[in-house]
């Protein structure tokens, strides 16, 4: 069981992570166009669907092909009573949840976009792009949807691809940002339906995992690394928690090349 202070730095890091910029509030309703990029958290497409059909954003494009973590959606899917009857085998993760969207939720196929060719978070933001300008959009707001400790990184690379478009306005909203309480002798996230999210190793895995990612140096993603996303600042704390709890969680979970 992991002590108190290692708890509180997992959901420090979780926290920073997430980057919620909507102040928990999401959409508004102004005219907006919503980026849900494909991912195993279904709470973010069901928020997605819901705001879409509420009329909180006006438009939806659901983003993402067959990539490394696909088959984790495709194992959500089939786990979930309302879901498990969708179509998973060898398609896109935009078929997928657009599926979801039409035959769950009462959306029309006419309301959404979507972009099936992106392997990875960055082509998600090339793909998206071309496919906004094939269906002639021209929202200047765009909302950005995805599990949530993969926001910040979303947001880099979508900044970074359209860093020649000052006109176009990004926002994170990551629909919850998750924390985990002590249940019991176990961890469960607080305030949530702990089903269809993430198993503690693969939770684990992903909170160290992108750090080495968005650093903007050499090894990291941005400008003075591979130049894969726009430069992000990360906290001298958030590295010191980094540090702190990378040893503590390849005790419990092993090296997951963190």
């Amino acid at each position: 069981m992991f002590s108190d202070a290692v708890i509180d730095d997992m959901n420090r890091l979780a926290r920073f992570l997430s980057l919620d910029r909507t102040s928990g509030n999401g959409p508004t309703g102004e005219p907006t166009l919503l980026i849900l990029l494909g991912n195993a958290i279904l709470p973010t497409a069901e928020a997605a669907f819901q705001a879409l059909e509420q009329g909180r954003v006006s438009r939806l494009l659901i983003a993402g092909g067959i990539g490394h973590s696909t088959e984790l959606l495709y194992h959500a899917v089939q786990q979930h009573p309302r879901y498990q009857h969708i179509a998973t085998a060898g398609r896109s993760e935009a078929d997928v949840l657009g599926d979801i969207g039409v035959q769950c939720f009462g959306l029309l196929p006419e309301q959404m976009l979507l972009e099936t060719g992106s392997t990875n978070c960055g082509d998600n933001a090339v793909q998206a792009r071309r496919v906004l300008g094939q269906a002639g959009d021209v929202h200047t707001h765009i909302l950005l949807t995805q599990d949530p400790l993969m926001q910040l990184r979303t947001d880099a690379s979508f900044r970074h691809v359209w860093r020649d478009r000052p006109d176009i306005t990004f926002t994170s909203w990551p629909v919850f940002t998750p924390q985990l309480e002590r249940s019991g002798d176990g961890l469960r996230f607080a305030g949530c339906d702990n089903q269809h999210l993430w198993s503690l190793p693969r939770f684990a895995s992903l909170l160290l995992g992108e750090i080495p990612r968005l650093r903007n140096a050499p090894g990291g993603y941005g400008p003075r690394g591979a130049g894969f996303i726009a430069k992000v600042e990360i906290p001298a704390e958030i590295e010191e928690i980094y540090t702190r709890l990378r040893p503590v969680l390849e005790a419990d979970y092993g090296d997951r090349s963190f």
